[in-house]
């Protein structure tokens, strides 16, 4: 199910905000980007979003900023004493001037990024930080109760479309032994050039296509799976894989149903109920 959220908050001079965007999936998968320094944050992250969300690919972003007032970078003093004690070295070999201080704190490890606060500080950020991608994951939540709202009309507005044509194509299917005895009669009469048909051998072989046409099993089971899928909606809950499921059950039946037809009327019912169906199997890769 697909969602968005977005929470600020602030802490120990530092502001953070936490941008989270679910979108579709079969499985939960999880994704992060995290400032440097603070990917100490993902697995209890991680652990929050498991907790409390079944499906879907779920991307998080931590941006953080530090407060005005606050240096983004730090010298490395031990960097610095170093780059230093290697310049009186060099000077002592060869005569060359003093370098100034903007090329020493250009030397790599001297100048670095300040890392934030430490200890009790950092405890208190991430404390701070997990908290507020909790509120979050409410909002995000929230949203897609929403849209599950939205999905639940939109298949049971398919389930009823996916009962009506059942019903149609039941209809048919009362009425087409005597159809195909009429069919049969009249493809024959028209093979032997207008020669008279024994009732009693038309009669065999109209029971024989008969059989081969029956789709009365393939409509019980759709009227089966329909009654699942209402008892599926109506208990709630994650309920994605197994109306996906479900939804391949219709399908299988559809397709023998179509394969059995021989009328157009009933062919078309067929057709008609294959893309109901696949637009409910569409519909259930939404659903957590």
């Amino acid at each position: 199910m697909t969602g968005f959220a977005r929470i600020d908050g602030e802490a120990v001079g530092a502001r953070y905000t936490w941008e989270i965007k679910s979108v579709n999936g079969r499985g939960l998968e999880q994704r992060f980007r995290t400032p440097a320094g603070l990917d100490r944050v993902e697995p209890g992250a991680r652990s929050q979003i498991a907790d409390r969300l079944a499906r879907g690919n779920v991307n998080c972003i931590l941006t953080v900023e530090v407060a005005p007032g606050v240096s983004t970078f730090r010298v490395n003093a031990a960097a610095l004493t170093a780059a230093i004690a290697a310049v009186q070295d060099v000077k002592s070999w060869i005569d060359c001037s003093q370098p100034s201080a903007e090329a020493i704190l250009g030397l790599r490890g001297v100048l670095e990024p300040n890392p934030g606060p430490e200890d009790e500080d950092a405890a208190v950020l991430d404390t701070a930080i997990l908290s507020s991608l909790g509120d979050a994951i409410t909002k995000l939540i929230e949203v897609r109760v929403e849209e599950g709202a939205k999905l639940l009309a939109a298949i049971t507005g398919l389930l009823d479309e996916v009962e009506a044509l059942t019903a149609a194509a039941r209809d048919h299917a009362e009425a087409d032994p005597q159809a195909i005895k009429e069919r049969l009669n009249r493809q024959l009469n028209e093979l032997l050039s207008g020669g008279e048909i024994p009732d009693d051998r038309l009669a065999i072989e109209a029971a024989a296509l008969a059989v081969k046409a029956d789709i009365r099993e393939e409509l019980d089971r759709l009227t089966a799976h329909i009654e699942a899928a209402r008892d599926l909606l109506k208990a709630g809950g994650p309920i994605g894989r197994r109306l996906d499921f479900l939804a391949q059950e219709f399908n299988r039946e559809a397709n023998t149903l179509c394969a059995k037809a021989h009328g157009l009327e009933l062919k078309r019912i067929g057709l008609d109920l294959k893309a109901a169906i696949d637009r409910i199997r569409e519909q259930a890769q939404n659903v957590e």
